[in-house]
């Protein structure tokens, strides 16, 4: 009877996170839509830009927009951390180059290769990029993510300091360890093998870190919602973070596997075909991690959006139209948020159990030890 009642209650979050998703896209369409409107009202009566408003909503910003009240834009405005040429370090607050407005020499580029990121002019005249250590959207949503982390597991630690070993933790606690010893179990130890308690603290760091990103950037209110894990600067450390958890780490029969692996030897020499696709393999397995895991959660971020954006392009469509059209958009948006749940635990599992593959293979046993131990069987 508790199970069905937690199903329920499962159920129910499920599908108003899915409604409050697609209402929060909805209303940040909306808000992009009119500040075009705003900006050029001579296009007005033009369809909106669909491909602006999906990279708006996905890339990085200098300031987090919240909502649209009556015209008036709700923003929390983050500080920029700047280092010029030639006035030196400057930090200020990104109100003070909102809508295109200039502030101590700097500005946000609205076109070229700079377009979005804040640029001063040299003495020359042309548009220069200073050294920019500014917090911005994703950069505060990565310390806003880490701080509910370490709320999570903290508390669990504690626990553990103040109890014996062989006690065992109910509540909070109790679920925690449980989500920890299936991924330790299930991923970790199967693939790494023995030598996976080494791994075990980078492995289940990555796999919860990738998971609550996921899972907060799905909260369609402040400060849920950014696309951090869709960002690639993100992605690409947790790639090297892994490639050097594989390499630095890797046993000598690994390294023969490479510059010596066990192919006819016409494959060796005089040209070394193989030992170069293996080298090549040790910088793009890293490279795979990267893509796979950017491309995925910012095609569900740009998937969400678009799909929404269905009601504002058949508006002109006559009215049964845009009903049935909208209609359709509303209960894909709503599937979409579902399964985005689903697709913010299957990353970080894809993820980890990737890295543990690549370990894994870091620490293979030698040809002759695998053979004493099938003999012995």
């Amino acid at each position: 009877m508790k199970w069905n009642i937690i199903f329920k209650y499962i159920a129910i979050s499920l599908l108003l996170t899915a409604f409050a998703v697609n209402r929060s896209t909805a209303s940040g369409v909306v808000a992009v839509a009119e500040s075009e409107s705003e900006a050029q009202p001579q296009a007005a009566s033009d369809d909106p830009n669909i491909k602006d408003l999906i990279f708006e909503h996905i890339e990085d910003a200098y300031w987090w927009h919240i909502t649209t009240v009556n015209e008036h834009h709700i923003s929390v405005y983050l500080p920029v951390i700047v280092i010029s040429r030639t006035s030196g370090p400057n930090v200020f607050m990104s109100s003070h180059l909102e809508h295109g407005e200039a502030y101590r020499g700097f500005r946000i580029a609205e076109s070229g290769d700079n377009k979005g990121k804040i640029v001063e002019l040299d003495a020359a005249g042309k548009e220069v990029r200073p050294i920019d250590l500014s917090i911005t959207k994703i950069a505060f949503a990565l310390i806003v993510n880490s701080t509910v982390m370490l709320l999570i597991f903290l508390p669990v630690a504690r626990w553990y300091r103040r109890h014996p070993r062989h006690a065992a933790p109910g509540g909070f606690a109790g679920a925690i360890e449980m989500f920890v010893m299936s991924v330790e179990d299930d991923i970790i130890k199967k693939c790494i093998g023995k030598d996976y308690a080494l791994y075990s603290p980078y492995l289940l760091t990555a796999f919860f870190f990738i998971f609550i990103n996921n899972i907060i950037g799905l909260i369609p209110f402040f400060p849920g919602g950014a696309n951090v894990t869709g960002n690639i600067s993100i992605t690409i450390v947790l790639a090297l973070c892994t490639m050097l958890a594989t390499n630095l780490k890797g046993n000598r029969e690994y390294w023969k596997e490479i510059f010596w692996p066990h192919v006819p030897l016409w494959m060796k020499v005089p040209i070394p075909f193989m030992p170069l696709i293996e080298f090549f393999g040790v910088f793009s397995k890293p490279f795979a991690l990267t893509i796979r895991l950017f491309a995925n959660i910012t095609a569900g971020h740009a998937i969400a959006i678009s799909l929404t954006c269905i009601i504002f392009v058949t508006a002109k469509m006559g009215v049964a139209a845009h009903t049935g059209m909208s209609a359709f958009a509303i209960i894909l948006a709503v599937f979409m948020g579902l399964l985005e749940i689903l697709v913010a635990y299957l990353q970080a599992y894809v993820f980890t159990m990737l890295s543990s593959v690549f370990i894994g293979l870091s620490r293979a046993e030698a040809h002759h030890e695998k053979k004493r131990k099938t003999n012995n069987l």
